[in-house]
């Protein structure tokens, strides 16, 4: 099959002429359709009829491409592709390179892209970022985010609520600006390219029985943004322009934006311009000619096949300089071979070295891809990519149920973790990473239940998400911190905060989130999903005490080795038994200003005595039960640590006041 290694596949436009490159070495003729708008949709937001009264044969060109140029002003008019195929079927398709489409997505437009920056928008200009453990992320759902009726924000489950400032419920920030008190440095958004499941004609209409919500894992054109977060769907300059308004406000506030993206599979595959345009090419086949399904979702696209690949690369590139994005978290990466992924990551550092880079390291269902090309915990060594630590999760949460599991974990009321809680303390570095920075270390995400959910099962019963409306009836507000399940969520999220690599929380947590024990919530009502802000108001202590924790980390980079020689240098265990993991980072670790650091974790339900070391007078202590941050609470005089039970500690001994602590 022909490769066609140019960067000019789709339409590239200006005032005089555009020009519309689409590669299909198979057609027997590729014809350009133009029309003058969207077409007639019918009650499901859906165009059937496709027929143009304007068309233009495109041209074989070299290695596969079909080209046409046309020479006049075209901005603003919709197009396809129509190919007609050797068997002589023919196909309608939208471009598979195109950057601006229609409602739902069915045909591509010709836009200006430079009308679509908003004023002062550089897609070069990003928040500092020396390493990538220092970053610390926050998993975010966009309409999730804006969507409840108290979330202080007007433009609700669209972009363009990341640009509202000041806004509150009562007595407690919302929006961007609680990002910004958290103090977390990178927002991941669940998928923002236009996918299939939401018809975006519907979702403002308010007596619309449709859909409107969806996780949006379901991929139908790759560099667009979806148009159910836009104001005006059936604009094509909203959603682009409203995306990147977003990306310029948490810029602005010194947040880093990373994308959720699916190259592993698509929603559609006879729909879907891939196969329409080159049948049988973009995904993986087995013996017989059947579709295979690694991804558990219909398909799995062929990434390892050249013009794949390229594609993939071709459009990660794309986000980052069109958009200014700032790192991709990859669906299934397993299904990712790692030879793309590799060369993936080397293509965007030569853009920018602290573009972050990170996925699942596993596949769903078998698949042809031979197991050596997988990109599995381990592939990533000395690559310069992550992938999530779901071993450290589990040993946290729940270690035989992939993280929803009835079984308990460390944090959650097991036994017998200690072990696999201290390999992701150390980043992994003595499990499958050479580096911290290769590990993504969690305890709950968006396809988990919530870390509140996963407690309470465990403390009290498993909730109903049909029937259970009160999933905090079990905290007295006036115990709030004496609470198990309370101190279980922060003694989980204080393992992941205070451990080497890079941390990553899912939105709603450091405040109790429930979605009513429903792990999967992908397609669920904005009742389940919805981040409700009242929460925070009602539990400003635990989220106090995720911002003290988050606060602790940033300020000392003992937390944020970035070596596995500075960590076995540095990081010491103390003790691992019993439901007890203590730990020192010691001598100034990674140039702190703070000489020893002490971090204790207690598990049990009763108090417990740890023998600190012999050769310091003092402690400080910066977290305890109740608090979390960067000044010391009370000083120890005493060999002799009392931990309460179901919490965490930190101390430390000397500070030396250089500044080479400062972030």
């Amino acid at each position: 099959m022909n490769y066609y290694a140019g960067e000019d596949l789709g339409v590239i436009y200006n005032l005089k002429y555009s020009t519309f490159k689409v590669w299909a070495p198979t057609a027997k003729k590729v014809t350009l359709c133009l029309y003058d708008g969207p077409g007639k949709y019918n009650n499901l937001g859906l165009i059937e009829d496709h027929t143009s009264d304007n068309q233009i044969d495109m041209k074989q060109d070299v290695d596969g491409v079909w080209v046409v140029t046309v020479n006049k002003d075209l901005e603003k008019r919709y197009y396809m592709y129509k190919v007609e195929h050797e068997d002589g079927r023919i196909d309608y398709s939208v471009d598979p390179y195109a950057r601006a489409v229609s409602a739902n997505g069915q045909r591509g437009v010709v836009i200006d892209l430079d009308k679509t920056n908003p004023k002062n928008f550089n897609p070069n200009k990003r928040p500092p970022m020396l390493n990538p453990t220092d970053a610390i992320i926050y998993e975010l759902h966009i309409r999730d985010f804006s969507i409840g009726e108290n979330s202080g924000m007007k433009n609700k489950g669209k972009f363009l609520a990341f640009t509202e400032v000041g806004t509150r419920y009562k007595d407690i920030s919302t929006g961007i600006e609680h990002l910004k008190e958290l103090g977390i440095t990178h927002v991941h958004l669940l998928p923002a390219y236009d996918f299939k499941t939401v018809n975006e004609l519907a979702v403002d209409d308010k007596n619309s029985t449709e859909p409107k919500f969806n996780w949006g894992y379901d991929p139908q054109n790759y560099n667009v943004p979806e148009g159910s977060y836009a104001t005006d769907p059936t604009d094509p300059i909203a959603r682009i322009k409203e995306f990147k308004q977003m990306v310029q406000s948490l810029h602005d506030n010194g947040i880093r934006v990373i994308m959720d993206v699916v190259y592993n599979h698509t929603f559609e595959i006879q729909d879907g311009p891939f196969n329409k345009i080159v049948p049988k090419y973009y995904y993986r086949m087995d013996d017989e000619g059947n579709f295979t399904d690694g991804s558990f979702c219909g398909n799995e696209v062929a990434s390892e096949k050249p013009m794949v690949r390229k594609y993939i690369i071709d459009s990660v590139k794309y986000w980052v300089k069109e958009y200014g994005i700032d790192g991709f978290r990859f669906d299934l990466m397993g299904l990712i071979d790692i030879d793309t992924m590799e060369q993936l990551t080397q293509e965007l550092h030569k853009i920018d070295p602290t573009i972050l880079i990170y996925g699942e390291p596993w596949i769903a269902a078998p698949t042809p891809l031979p197991k050596e090309l997988q990109t599995l915990k381990g592939t990533q060594k000395d690559k310069s990519f992550a992938v999530f630590n779901d071993n450290v999760r589990n040993a946290i949460r729940s270690p035989k149920g992939n993280g929803n599991g009835r079984d308990q974990g460390f944090a959650t009321g097991g036994v017998n973790q200690e072990k696999d809680v201290i390999e992701g303390i150390k980043g992994a570095i003595d499990d499958f990473a050479n580096s911290p920075t290769e590990c993504i270390n969690y305890v709950a995400a968006h396809d988990n239940l919530n870390i509140w959910d996963k407690v309470v099962a465990d403390i009290y019963r498993e909730l109903d998400p049909k029937k259970d409306k009160k999933p905090h009836e079990f905290i007295k507000e006036e115990e709030l911190l004496d609470n198990e399940g309370v101190r279980r969520v922060l003694l989980a999220h204080g393992i992941v905060l205070t451990s080497q690599g890079i941390p990553f929380i899912h939105a709603g947590d450091e405040f109790l989130r429930s979605k009513f024990g429903n792990h999967n919530s992908f397609k669920s009502s904005d009742d389940i999903n919805k981040i409700r802000w009242e929460l925070k108001s009602k539990y400003k202590k635990v989220f106090d005490y995720h911002k003290g924790l988050i606060a602790l980390r940033k300020a000392h980079p003992a937390f944020r080795m970035t070596t596995k020689k500075h960590i076995k240098e540095n990081l010491e265990i103390i003790e691992a038994k019993d439901n007890i993991i203590a730990f020192k980072l010691r001598n100034f670790s990674n140039k702190d200003i703070w000489k020893n650091i002490i971090v204790i974790y207690n598990a049990n339900k009763e108090k417990r005595i740890i023998n600190l070391p012999e050769n310091t007078d003092s402690w400080n202590v910066v977290v305890d039960e109740k608090k979390a941050g960067t000044k010391a609470l009370r000083t120890i005089n005493s060999k002799n640590m009392e931990i309460a039970p179901i919490s965490m500690m930190v101390l430390y001994d000397e500070e030396v006041s250089n500044g080479e602590g400062c972030f």
